[in-house]
């Protein structure tokens, strides 16, 4: 009697957690969906429920075809075959391509392969265009598969890329009585550009410290280590001191061990109060200076190898100083130099056309300057300008 009293509250306790397990369980399940519905919008999860409305949609479109062939085209089988090389994984696609032969085959049978009635019927051109498509489709696939993000966030990806690069190049404020300014062009009108600036306030706010770099290669090409330059280039500013600065983006640029790893690279550090300056170069164009009381422009050429070559290289620095009225231009290779011009000439063109906006002051100049003096070049470009205030 004393087990069964204690056996009858456990049953009536195990009867009891029953309604309570089978709410757990429809709780996890709930989750469990929900999740893979959200890795499959974000390109983790299965595809299979792509894959079934798919599969459902060729007897729907081969039963349309056989029933209302005035209204309905055996060529409408490319839609889940398009749709599929979008959503589907390779593997799944070639059941979907297999739904489909099967179709036409049906279509074919039924309806007869040539016209009949003015009726669209199993044409051999119809079935070289579905499996045109199903070729692009597949291959489209495939490339999602390799580079593993979906096609829904495929354009988010890069738009958040380049909006990365732009935000890490924006210039900060600069107390009153400094100007500046920054344009940017990536070669062929691409959204993507080897040509990128770091810049940020230190010793307190009271040094500018800005940082021009061009990636070798251009456009898409050089895009995604340019973003990871200017990252690793975003965190060394203003954690060293300026003249340490190149000689460890080198040892980094070194460590990547690229194939065309090399860059070029221009360091300005200014002191805001007084206008003195401090430029190392990395195998960069020089920078130009105008100076506000003769009108002249001079070149600032420091020396120092291209970023990535080898180990232990030394940049020599050029110092300067910004007087009232005085302006400073940093810019990349491309707005000076092209196959059928040297850099000397390109400076030249680009001070004298600089020479312009002395009287009006230099604001929006940054943008004309590339625009008049390399618009149509197949390079990236980009032009920082500073100024202060007569």
């Amino acid at each position: 009697m004393a087990r069964r009293r204690q056996r009858g509250p456990g049953n009536r306790a195990e009867a009891d957690t029953v309604p309570a397990r089978l709410r757990k369980r429809v709780h996890r399940a709930r989750i469990a969906l929900r999740k893979s519905g959200v890795d499959y919008f974000r390109g983790d999860g299965s595809d299979w429920v792509a894959q079934a409305g798919l599969l459902l949609s060729v007897p729907a479109i081969t039963a349309g075809t056989l029933a209302v062939p005035l209204w309905f085209s055996p060529a409408l089988l490319v839609l889940p075959i398009v749709a599929g090389g979008l959503l589907l994984r390779p593997a799944s696609l070639l059941g979907l391509y297999t739904a489909v032969g099967a179709a036409l085959i049906v279509e074919s049978v039924q309806l007869g392969p040539y016209m009949e009635g003015g009726h669209a019927k199993v044409t051999p051109g119809v079935v070289l265009t579905v499996a045109a498509c199903g070729f692009f489709g597949l291959v489209i696939a495939q490339f999602r598969s390799r580079v593993g993000v979906p096609w829904r966030r495929g354009g988010t990806m890069l738009f958040d890329l380049r909006e990365r690069i732009r935000v890490q190049s924006k210039l900060p404020r600069l107390p009153v009585g400094w100007h500046r300014e920054m344009a940017l062009r990536p070669a062929g009108g691409q959204s993507f550009s080897g040509d990128f600036v770091v810049a940020a306030r230190t010793n307190g706010g009271r040094t500018l410290e800005i940082v021009l770099t061009d990636v070798s290669g251009k456009g898409m090409d050089a895009a995604s280590r340019a973003l990871l330059l200017s990252g690793a280039f975003g965190g060394l500013l203003g954690s060293l001191p300026p003249h340490a600065f190149l000689p460890a983006a080198n040892g980094y640029l070194l460590r990547q061990d690229w194939d065309e790893g090399f860059a070029t690279s221009i360091h300005l550090a200014l002191d805001l109060d007084s206008g003195d300056y401090e430029l190392l170069t990395a195998g960069h164009p020089p920078a130009i200076q105008l100076h506000a009381g003769t009108g002249r422009w001079e070149e600032k050429a420091a020396e120092g190898p291209l970023l990535g070559v080898y180990d232990g290289a030394q940049f020599d620095p050029v110092k300067g100083t910004l007087r009232p009225g005085d302006v400073l231009m940093l810019f990349t290779d491309g707005l000076v130099e092209t196959s059928d011009r040297d850099i000397a000439e390109g400076i030249d063109r680009l001070t004298g056309e600089a020479d312009r906006y002395v009287a009006g002051g230099f604001r929006g100049a940054a943008w004309h300057l590339i625009e008049t003096v390399a618009k149509d070049v197949n390079d990236d470009r980009a032009l920082l300008l500073l100024s202060r205030d007569a």
